[in-house]
């Protein structure tokens, strides 16, 4: 299943979409979570639908989108549904995600009302397949050659018909997708992987923000992550590459700070030969580690990062050692959904007796430890996402650069102020989320035109207001 959202000016359901959005105005974080529980609710009351075989050409899905009634398009979120969340293959039901993004891209980031446009191409999903209530294409997915060429048809419609400054998104493809879609387009077209790149921006901001209460700099640390995947790989990278900028040196030089660790234990120089090729620059000379705990004692590490999505992987043996190790140590427990979360909250205050900076993938309640109220902080791509869209529409940038994304990153952890560091937090809370997209919409905005990657021009004198500006506002006209 290939599914677009795109985002546009949806003028014939502007009322129905003020009355949706209006409230979400009034309690942003508690909008954002129902919209991540229930996404699928968003469809059903969003999004027109169209199912297409993949054995459209060019020019069919180019016609597909010339009929589509909007025409001002800004962003289109793509997936083709083949690794929904911690759910896998779901057909075309997976459309509940880009349009649940595109839906944060209205509340958070200012984007007008959006409207959908799925192309179905299949599932592997045997269970769908046989399900008789199932409303999608009953054929299996595109594979090789054949994937590529609908992707290639795909990208290249939406450029001639919505030009070169229309956003699109890929979402939730699997890891042997991913990289190479990213990869391939990424200079020809105006593309964003939230997976890859608004994960690893996100969790950048978190960890610059967690090193203003434990000290030193990116360098001075030493960090492992649980889970070889798009999010682990592609957090690496980024932070290698804001430790490069930090100290001068090459990112060669930094990234053997970065340890990586999968189902066959660590990474390290004697695997490489049977490692894939997005795991080889993190094979570091080290002996063969099988065991988490032992890992954490070899390479004395100072933060650890959770991304297997297995659950409860940082046991109490694992954090313990690790604070015996610091006074104050990172812990980011990043595996979704909460019941595949690498720890909870509790556990890992309760384990450091409350020498930790933690954040995680999923909300937890609030933990009470030694008379102090202590606040999750969820690491939410919404945080990036929105204000990076934003971006593309106030400097009209034809490409993204990994610049742009540190831009992002530092842009978000300069929000974090110390009231929400007393609480626990290195992420500003959602009630101030607009103020927040548009800041980064400016830094990253700023970046793109130093870069000379903008095309709005002239340069506007003030990037904050002209993003507040460019921002959808639920409100409805006044007559008198």
């Amino acid at each position: 299943m290939l599914a677009a959202g795109l985002g546009a000016v949806a003028a014939w359901n502007e009322m129905p979409a003020r009355c949706y959005y209006m409230p979400s105005d009034f309690d942003l974080q508690e909008f954002v979570l129902e919209l991540m529980l229930s996404s699928s609710l968003v469809v059903m009351y969003k999004t027109n639908w169209m199912y297409k075989t993949n054995s459209f050409g060019a020019t069919e899905i180019l016609e597909v989108l010339k009929n589509w009634s909007e025409r001002s398009i800004q962003v289109i979120v793509v997936t083709d549904g083949e690794r929904i969340l911690g759910l896998g293959d779901l057909g075309c039901q997976g459309m509940g995600i880009p349009v649940g993004k595109l839906s944060l891209y209205t509340a958070l980031r200012g984007v007008r009302p959006s409207a959908c446009l799925p192309i179905d191409v299949g599932t592997n999903n045997e269970t769908l397949l046989n399900d008789e209530f199932y409303i999608g294409l009953r054929q299996k997915c595109a594979t090789g050659e054949e994937y590529h060429e609908l992707l290639e048809e795909f990208m290249t419609a939406v450029k001639q018909n919505y030009g070169e400054m229309v956003l699109t998104q890929f979402e939730d493809f699997a890891n042997h997708n991913a990289f190479d879609l990213l990869e391939k387009y990424r200079e020809s077209h105006l593309v964003f992987n939230d997976d890859i790149q608004g994960t690893a921006s996100m969790v950048l901001a978190g960890l610059l923000a967690a090193l203003k209460v434990v000290g030193e700099m990116l360098a001075d640390h030493t960090y492992l992550f649980l889970g070889v995947g798009e999010a682990g790989t592609s957090i690496a990278e980024l932070i290698a590459l804001e430790m490069s900028k930090q100290t001068g040196s090459p990112i060669e030089e930094c990234r053997p700070k970065m340890w990586l660790m999968d189902s066959k234990g660590l990474i390290v120089a004697s695997r490489i030969d049977s490692l894939q090729a997005f795991k080889k620059p993190w094979a570091h000379e080290h002996e063969p580690v099988a065991m988490l705990l032992e890992a954490v004692q070899s390479l004395k590490l100072t933060m650890l990062i959770g991304t297997s999505g297995k659950g409860a992987t940082f046991t109490q043996d694992v954090v313990e050692a690790m604070g015996a190790l610091n006074e104050k140590l990172m812990i980011f427990a990043l595996s979704n959904p909460m019941s595949h979360s690498d720890c909870t909250m509790e556990q890992a205050y309760t384990w450091t007796q409350g020498h930790v900076v933690f954040t995680s993938g999923s909300p937890f309640p609030i933990v009470e430890l030694d008379g102090k109220t202590l606040v999750p902080g969820q690491s939410n791509n919404a945080y990036i996402f929105p204000g990076f869209g934003l971006d593309v529409v106030i400097s009209g940038a034809i490409h993204v650069s990994d610049d742009m994304l540190l831009a992002a990153s530092e842009a978000l952890a300069e929000q974090v102020m110390e009231e929400h560091f007393a609480k626990g937090l290195i992420f500003p809370p959602f009630t101030n989320i607009r103020a927040i997209s548009a800041c980064i919409a400016a830094k990253v905005a700023a970046k793109a035109y130093e870069l000379g990657l903008a095309s709005r021009l002239p340069h506007p004198d003030d990037l904050i207001k002209y993003a507040e500006s460019c921002m959808y506002t639920p409100t409805y006209r006044s007559y008198r």
